[in-house]
């Protein structure tokens, strides 16, 4: 009997999946634990890996067609068995198999990434791949590309090209159907920044900027999809309220910087310390670790920790759980862990998932501050501002201090005003006496 690979169920809310790239070809033997495909999700593309040996007789997706879960991508054959047979038997099905895919043998219930019936696919670590459109008709299809039109390339790689003085449309993309990626720009850095340079010691005025504006449509990934989706209902059905307060970063900033002398070359950062403190100031006001439901107010009884990070095409939330009970040392080396399988697309669906309450930080980019929207079923997130010189008013003078602000975007329905005060107050009283936080 052939083996039959269908799309697994990779996140939670996942209902269809974008098959990016084929990493075995037709007529190819593979082994229990080769990659086969990298699918994209509604949160991360993910690699597909093989549980049993066999041989690729016929990839029933094409690159780029969206599969529902549970739908036929390639059907194995296995050791000793006709490829050429099997393969025919599958092209002649293939209407069938799509119309009435085999549902996956998942738990139902289970969040995590489960296997597919016959012959398993799981994910595995992934490299970073720019999700490409499904090319199944869709309002906002991308026109076909031609020798005219501007070179297919990601956000991110156009804001760098665009910073490095390089023209995105003289560089050949490596990423799905010929996308030019962040790799592919940064690749070609060196050589045009130097390119740049000697064309302006040549001429009297400085060369213009390769950036220029141009009219195009970009199809929605599948995480841009749900992005798009979660962001509206929560805007919608949330009741939101924001409080905001200033800490003074003084003696965090002085902590930090002698622990990170003793520490060398391990560094802990400012948001380490926040992360340390939002979950001590969450153990003291238990209350805005909750969740709303239509017959009760669910409090958590411990800290699912989210920490947003941005990545080439949205925003992934990866968990720190049980916060409540990590020192800080251990608390910095998961969000870093977390934070490069978040940027490299290698989270698993269980890291992304069952978060309380989650802190978002656009303080690097020079924002002072900003509210954030919730995620549910969380009723609250902390939109953290950069630190910067303020004036204080401290014992009756004027002084300089580094001040940062802190906002709280809360639901109403579960969080009261004085509720969502008294919180910020915590985290305010703890950052700005770091000392316990060590402990």
């Amino acid at each position: 009997m052939p083996i039959e690979i269908t799309m697994p169920k990779l996140s939670d809310t996942m209902t269809d999946g974008t098959l990016v790239k084929w990493l075995k070809k037709e007529n190819e033997q593979i082994k229990p634990g080769d990659v086969i495909a990298e699918v994209e999700t509604d949160k991360a593309t993910q690699e597909l890996e093989a549980f049993e040996p066999g041989t690729v007789a016929k990839l029933m997706a094409k690159e780029g067609e969206k599969v529902p879960v549970g739908g036929l991508i390639v059907v194995l054959a296995k050791p000793g068995e006709d490829v050429a047979a099997i393969a025919k038997a599958a092209g002649g099905n293939a209407a069938a198999a799509s119309a009435t895919p085999k549902p996956a043998e998942a738990k139902p219930t289970t969040p995590t990434p489960v296997a597919a019936p016959v012959a398993a696919a799981v994910p595995v670590a992934a490299p970073v791949v720019a999700p490409v459109a499904a090319p199944t008709p869709a309002p906002a299809a991308t026109p076909p590309a031609d020798a005219s039109r501007p070179a297919r390339s990601s956000p991110l790689a156009r804001k760098i090209a665009t910073e490095k003085g390089i023209d995105i449309n003289s560089l050949q993309g490596t990423g799905p159907d010929g996308r030019i990626i962040k790799r592919d720009v940064l690749a070609a850095g060196t050589g045009a920044v130097n390119a740049v340079a000697a064309t302006a010691g040549k001429t009297s005025a400085p060369a213009p900027m390769a950036a220029k504006l141009e009219a195009k449509t970009i199809a929605l990934s599948n995480m841009r999809q749900t992005i798009a989706r979660r962001l509206l209902q929560a805007k919608q059905t949330v009741p939101h309220f924001y409080v905001s307060i200033d800490v003074v970063m003084d003696a965090l900033l002085e902590l930090r910087k002698a622990a990170n002398e003793q520490l060398a070359p391990t560094k802990l950062t400012v948001t380490d310390f926040i992360a340390r403190g939002v979950a001590r100031a969450v153990v003291q006001v238990p209350g805005v670790n909750a969740s709303f439901t239509d017959t009760a107010i669910i409090q958590h009884g411990s800290v699912n920790l989210g920490i947003a990070v941005a990545i080439e095409d949205g925003l992934v939330v990866p968990v720190i759980r049980d916060a409540q009970t990590k020192g800080i040392r251990q608390m910095s080396e998961e969000i870093k862990q977390l934070a490069q399988l978040a940027r490299s697309r290698k989270l698993k669906a269980d890291q992304m998932t069952g978060s309380t309450i989650t802190i978002s930080n656009l303080g690097m980019y020079g924002i002072r501050e900003f509210q954030a929207i919730i995620n549910p079923p969380e009723a609250a997130i902390l939109a953290i501002g950069g630190t910067e010189a303020r004036p204080i008013v401290k014992n009756g003078q004027v002084v300089p201090a580094q001040v940062m602000t802190i906002s709280l975007s809360a639901d109403h329905r579960v969080i009261d005003g004085a509720l969502g005060a008294e919180f910020l107050s915590k985290l305010k009283t703890i950052l700005e006496n770091p000392l316990a936080m060590l402990v």
